[in-house]
């Protein structure tokens, strides 16, 4: 979407680009600041393919997906961000030697950087339960959205098995000036201030929600497209 400087952006678990990035605004509020944002369906989300076999669930894929990517568009000056398992996937690409100017990580905490296995028994548990889980609570919000966004379950749970942690010392060499956005009340992850403490150059903006809702608010789009901007 746009035309510019470009920027990708990575959406989250179980969401699409669509979810994300489009249905409520946060693209075209990037866009109308001056860039082109590229916004992919990770492999097993959206519009991309979603295969059931475990070969192609490999540690670190989503990683080797968004390097893909960056080259196959031939970029070399570009920003990079993602929400949650976006969030994390850029981590994981920065850790691997991605250069982006500038990044933006929303809807993560440190603890989802570091230890992603806490996250991932969560995800397992519900995938491996559906239509059993009491009303309103987190379990059955997250099987809820999980339909809403037509996710196929056997490729989500393999999914689980490409999770890399960081470990704190790489988060902390990140160099680059880096957005952390977080709802409010979005704990999922940990703290997002934890990342930003460890940042040299870490700017936190909370923004209202959880972490199943911030991506509804407009101060998403806002706060990312100021920081691209500025």
């Amino acid at each position: 979407m746009g035309a510019g400087r470009p920027v990708v952006l990575i959406h989250g678990y179980f969401s699409n680009a669509e979810v994300n990035w489009i249905k409520y605004g946060h693209a075209a509020k990037i866009a109308a600041r001056g860039f082109r944002v590229i916004m992919p369906d990770l492999r097993a989300h959206g519009l991309s393919d979603k295969p059931h076999d475990p070969a192609a669930y490999s540690p670190d894929v989503l990683m080797r997906d968004g390097f893909a990517l960056i080259e196959h568009l031939g970029l070399t000056d570009y920003d990079l961000g993602g929400y949650s398992l976006g969030a994390r996937t850029v981590v994981r690409m920065l850790a691997n030697g991605a250069n982006p100017r500038r990044v933006v990580l929303s809807g993560m905490g440190l603890d989802g950087l570091v230890k992603t296995e806490g996250r991932g028994t969560y995800f397992h548990r519900v995938l491996t339960n559906l239509g059993s889980f009491e009303r309103g609570s987190s379990e059955w919000l997250t099987e809820a959205f999980l339909k809403t966004t037509k996710g196929d379950p056997e490729a989500l749970l393999l999914i689980l098995q490409t999770f890399v942690d960081t470990p704190r010392e790489t988060v902390a060499a990140i160099a680059q000036p880096v957005l952390i956005v977080s709802g409010a009340q979005d704990y999922d992850n940990g703290s997002a201030h934890d990342i930003a403490a460890l940042l040299p150059h870490g700017q936190f903006v909370e923004i209202p929600g959880n972490h199943m809702n911030a991506v509804t608010h407009r101060e998403l789009g806002e706060a990312i497209a100021d920081f691209l901007a500025a």
